[in-house]
């Protein structure tokens, strides 16, 4: 569906909802659950089940939907996110550590080992796009496998000694909510780059999911380093307009 259509129905709901229409409830929560699943994978390998994520998502979508007012001037699903993240975050904070797949563990080392090894011989800090690379993997799976091998902090530990302070207290708020922009991010490019042409879609997965260079990106589609660079100031191009 497009995304304004998707705007239209949305607002016609919450039309209903505003005027007393009981029903309209439901149909505006079951027709955003893809919203609430999107953000759920977001969490997966938490040690909570993804249906369960999913339920528990459910919640902050239906706290949007009876806290929204049309006259925010904002889109519903811009809304709701950073109350499904909430609802969520709250969860694995409240039901207890966070368990974390073994797959994420293991490159997480190898990530760690490849950054020690930068910074002893080149005196540097070696990027996250550098280091997936380096070993062979997205830069999302690095950034969730370097979180996988991280200390885990109490977020009721005093900050820098201070005995008044909690890193609940200065880091949740802004924890949550820049989580919940980078989330509505990677929704808003996920649904661009999914009408985009297949050539695209392909182009852009190599080169930056896989961070191939254009040479190399060029060699694989059977183009020419030329072409893939003019393909891709197009992408970028679309992308910003659609985006926009």
């Amino acid at each position: 569906m497009e995304q304004a259509s998707i705007y239209e129905k949305n607002t016609e709901l919450l039309e209903r909802i505003r005027d007393g229409d009981e029903r309209a409830e439901g149909e505006l929560l079951e027709r955003n659950m893809g919203l609430v699943r999107t953000v759920a994978k977001r969490f997966c390998d938490r040690g909570t089940e993804y249906e369960d994520l999913v339920q528990i998502g459910s919640i902050g979508m239906l706290k949007a939907i009876r806290s929204f007012s049309l006259e925010r001037g904002t889109a519903f699903s811009t809304y709701a996110v950073p109350l499904i993240v909430g609802e969520i975050r709250r969860h694995l904070r409240d039901d207890g550590p966070i368990k974390v797949s073994r797959i994420y563990k293991r490159q997480g080392v190898s990530l760690l080992h490849e950054k020690n090894r930068i910074m002893q011989e080149e005196g540097r800090e070696a990027g996250i796009a550098e280091l997936a690379a380096a070993c062979g993997m997205s830069v999302e799976d690095a950034a969730v496998s370097l979180d996988a091998v991280s200390p885990v902090t109490s977020l009721s530990d005093f900050v820098y000694g201070e005995d008044s302070v909690t890193f609940e207290g200065v880091l949740a708020d802004e924890e949550s909510e820049n989580e919940s922009e980078r989330i509505c991010d990677r929704i808003a490019i996920a649904q661009c780059i999914g009408k985009l042409p297949p050539l695209w879609r392909k182009l852009i997965m190599l080169r930056y999911y896989r961070n191939m260079t254009q040479q190399e990106t060029a060699e694989l589609l059977g183009l020419t380093q030329v072409k893939v660079s003019r393909e891709e100031k197009k992408i970028l191009a679309e992308l910003r307009r659609a985006l926009s």
